[in-house]
């Protein structure tokens, strides 16, 4: 009569795997100053072109614009940057976008 031992199953060590997320690349949308188009206009469009955005955050944006010729609307991932930018143009303003260092 043979006995056969089971043997105890060995425990293996769970290797971890750290996972890096990198974040999607960052856009800036940016407002360039005009001679065209009113001030109020411009508030206007901002407010409703970036949802969220209050009168006193589109009027400084203008603001900047119209002192300094250029102005951050927003940083966003490059699909809404695009959006964003397409939709200010196509209310007549000139607006661009490049990558947020």
């Amino acid at each position: 009569m043979s006995v056969d031992i089971l043997e105890k199953p060995s425990t293996t060590t769970i290797e971890k795997t750290n996972t890096v997320r990198k974040h999607a690349p960052r856009y800036r949308v940016l407002l360039h100053n005009d001679d065209f188009n009113s001030m109020e206009y411009v508030v206007q469009v901002l407010m409703q072109t970036v949802a969220g955005m209050t009168q006193p955050q589109a009027v400084n944006i203008m603001m900047e614009a119209h002192t300094n010729g250029i102005a951050l609307v927003i940083t966003c991932a490059l699909e809404h940057a695009e959006f964003y930018c397409e939709t200010l143009k196509n209310h007549g303003l000139t607006s661009t976008i490049e990558p947020d260092e």
